[in-house]
Order: C-alpha cells, then sequence, then structure tokens
C-alpha cells in the first residue's frame, strides 16, 4: 500500500508542470510527512459552469476515499488506497474509476521494512524507506476522487491512490506501490468523457525510482520536515 508521502512542491510550480488553467483555494502546504485523511494538492478537470468545456484545475482533496453513498466519512482514512487489480469493479471505486480520475503529484512515498532487529517489546522493528524518481521529478500518481455530502448539506472532496504489485526491485521493500500516468497520458486520464479503459493509460514507474533508508521520525505523524527524506546512516536511523 501506499499510507504516507511526501509532496513539498509549491502550487506555483504545480500549476505550471500540470498546466493548471485554474487554483481553487485554500491549497495545502507543503508537507514531507502526508498522511491519511490530511488534505493534498490535485489536479482534476471539471466541466465549466454554463459552458460544459473542460477546465484543468489545482484543489485540495482529502486523502481517503468517501463514497458518495456513504452513512458517514468516517470509512474514508481505511479507503487510501484503490487496487488496480479491481478498482474498475469495486463498489466503492467503480464511478469515481469511470469519471472522476486525478492525479496526485509527490516527491515520493514511504514504505516500511520489517527487520530482523527486535525493539525493547521484542518487536519486530519496522524501518522506513523513501522511494522516489531517480531524476529528482515528481510522481504523478494515478487517484481517483469523490463527492460526499453530509446531512447538513456540507460537500467532502476525498481521494485514493490507485496501487498495483511492486516492481522487482522494490518489492523486498513492500508489494505493493502507487501507479503513475505518464505525462502524455494526462489529458485522457482527467478527462471524465475518456470513453476507452482508463487502465491502459496507467504505468508502473519501477524502472525510475529509487530507495533510501531514512529516519524513523516519519514513523510520528506529528514531525514534518524536510529532512524526513533525506537518507540516513543506518547507525543514524533514530
Amino acid at each position: 500500500m501506499c499510507g504516507r508521502y511526501a509532496s513539498s512542491a509549491s502550487n506555483d510550480l504545480l500549476a505550471e508542470l500540470f498546466e493548471v488553467e485554474e487554483s481553487v483555494g485554500p491549497l495545502p502546504e507543503p508537507s514531507w510527512n502526508v498522511a491519511p485523511t490530511d488534505a493534498v494538492p490535485a489536479v482534476v478537470e471539471r466541466p465549466a459552469a454554463g459552458t460544459g468545456e473542460l477546465v484543468r484545475k489545482l484543489v485540495a482533496l482529502r486523502w481517503g476515499l468517501v463514497p458518495s453513498w456513504s452513512k458517514d466519512p468516517g470509512n474514508g482514512a481505511r479507503m487510501i488506497n484503490a487496487r488496480f487489480e479491481t478498482v474498475a469493479e469495486k463498489p466503492a471505486f467503480r464511478r469515481a474509476f469511470a469519471a472522476r480520475r486525478c492525479l496526485l503529484p509527490a516527491d515520493g512515498y514511504y514504505e516500511w521494512y520489517t527487520s530482523t532487529e527486535l525493539d525493547s517489546r521484542g518487536k519486530p522493528v519496522k524501518q522506513p524507506f523513501f522511494i522516489h524518481p531517480s531524476d529528482g521529478g515528481l510522481l504523478a500518481m494515478a487517484g481517483l476522487y469523490e463527492f460526499w455530502k453530509s446531512p447538513a448539506g456540507e460537500w467532502l472532496a476525498s481521494c485514493t491512490v490507485i496501487t498495483t504489485q511492486a516492481a522487482d526491485a522494490l518489492g523486498r521493500i513492500h508489494d505493493r506501490m502507487p501507479m503513475v500516468v505518464p505525462p502524455d497520458a494526462w489529458g485522457d486520464w482527467l478527462d471524465p468523457r475518456f470513453g476507452a479503459d482508463p487502465r491502459g493509460l496507467l504505468a508502473v514507474p519501477g524502472a525510475g525510482l529509487e530507495a533510501h533508508l531514512v529516519s524513523r521520525a516519519v514513523n510520528n505523524v506529528a514531525n514534518n520536515t524536510p529532512d524526513l527524506v533525506l537518507p540516513v546512516p543506518d547507525a543514524d536511523r533514530e
């Protein structure tokens, strides 16, 4: 799964990179420790009122998808990921997959490897790694978004990351990884009127990624500083 990631690019950079026509605030601050239920930046395309023309927007979504038919938003934290293998059929995701697809920009994501080392309670230590593009660029993670209306009439916009089987080089850390959308497929992926199977637009980014060990400080969601993504020697991992 992808349960924590970093998204620190400025809103201006995201707007330029993804050719955004409209930024809808307030937008999230840069984060090096994005956790479930956090607000995250997302790129979507929505029809303009009156004309119906698609407008590419930078918006904030809550990470953890809440289906429109949910009785309450409490289950969203458990729907931070949608499996590629079942995303088109699973009731929680299939409507969003058909017409509400988004891009979730990320510097990279964290995964935890269960080591042979034991902690003070005698349990195996989970060591975090940061997995990121080797060229220093951004991941355009494949996402879905949904709208949920509370009984009081308030709207919640939420999202999920599509994941797949990890590439061989990274599978030793965790067996799942986020899928990405290549730049030449952004338009079709975002277009709610795209007629073909959107799964054909997705890619596994394994060959372009590298992983390094990071401090266990990332385990605490209260920690959110740029040094969290930096590599640390094995002896300095605490």
